[in-house]
């Protein structure tokens, strides 16, 4: 009991006020463990590619990985003289993201070109991680595109397909023609799985799937991005294609769920988010159906990236009480 002005005021009535320094509100979460969240959710299609290209998918994730951690290491210690921040999982993230972008049968030495021009081009010039404009894994990936864009799209069909060496992508299929493409389209069942040729990410939707389920089980995501960017590319594709081959083919999944929602390089609002995933999905529907390119996952995010700052902006929400910037 405590007395206020003589008269007795139960413990339970009590206010107690600590003085601190902000913030206020603490969280576990730091950037290695969410970091590593991110890789265990990419290690089932991890797994799924080593499984359907064998020994040539381990080694090009591993030599995307090494190059990042080099790279990173060379650059923050003698190059920009920024702290040295290799064991906070992020240059591993880059490395295996950029693997999953990559056909499995690519030279090692351009996968490891790549790793390098990942973090340079798409970290390090920017300040390091948290400051960084697009994502570092698909500015590594558009490099390698246009330095060698035949390795680069020189397919290897799973191991399982005994009888081809080389197989094209189920969208290069739809690209080349409609009619050849109905008879050869793998089945839907082959999607989910993984037994398809195209870039490492690619292996399985389902597999895919149960990583992104892993983030938003462990909050690491929310459905703000994905959602709309994977609905969008449904409702356009309705009106040119089979929306549902559209959405388990390619990189979309891979895209929607662990590219287009780095928190560095989308926007920090809800609203934001929603439109940003949205215009991903609409850009990706028109690189696919009207650009050169069968895919358009990479440009549209990395488009999109440019413009992220441009939509926070109009989306942060005003400060209660305060009034609109008078027009010029």
């Amino acid at each position: 009991m405590a007395k206020n002005k003589g008269v007795e005021v139960p413990e339970t009535y009590q206010i107690r006020l600590s003085m601190s320094v902000s913030p206020h509100i603490k969280s576990r979460d730091d950037v290695p463990r969410i970091m590593r969240d991110v890789v265990i959710a990419l290690v089932p299609a991890a797994l799924g590619a080593i499984f359907y290209f064998r020994a040539g998918a381990a080694l090009v994730m591993a030599v995307c990985i090494m190059s990042c951690l080099v790279t990173e290491y060379l650059c923050s210690k003698f190059l920009f003289g920024q702290r040295v921040v290799i064991d906070d999982w992020s240059a591993v993230i880059c490395g295996l993201l950029l693997a999953f972008t990559l056909p499995p049968g690519l030279p090692l030495w351009i996968a490891a070109i790549g790793g390098a021009c990942a973090i340079f081009f798409g970290k390090a010039v920017f300040g390091g991680l948290g400051q960084n404009i697009f994502n570092p894994a698909l500015v590594g990936r558009a490099i390698l595109l246009a330095s060698w864009p035949v390795a680069m799209t020189t397919w290897k069909a799973p191991a399982s397909a005994v009888d081809a060496v080389t197989s094209a992508t189920p969208l290069g299929l739809v690209k080349e023609s409609a009619a050849h493409a109905a008879a050869t389209l793998p089945r839907y069942t082959d999607l989910l799985l993984g037994n398809v040729s195209g870039s490492l990410g690619e292996t399985s939707a389902l597999l895919l799937l149960l990583g992104a389920g892993y983030l938003f089980y462990r909050k690491i995501i929310t459905w703000h991005i994905p959602v709309p960017f994977i609905a969008t590319v449904f409702i356009l594709s309705i009106f040119t294609r089979n929306p549902l081959y559209e959405i388990l083919s390619g990189g979309l999944m891979l895209g929607a769920f662990f590219m287009a929602t780095d928190m560095v390089t989308s926007p920090v609002t809800p609203r934001g988010r929603i439109i940003f995933g949205a215009m991903c999905g609409g850009l990706t529907w028109l690189i696919r159906n009207y650009g050169g390119y069968p895919e358009g996952v990479c440009y549209a995010i990395l488009i999109m990236n440019s413009v992220a700052p441009l939509i926070d902006r109009y989306t942060i929400p005003r400060e209660f009480g305060a009034k609109k910037e008078a027009a010029a």
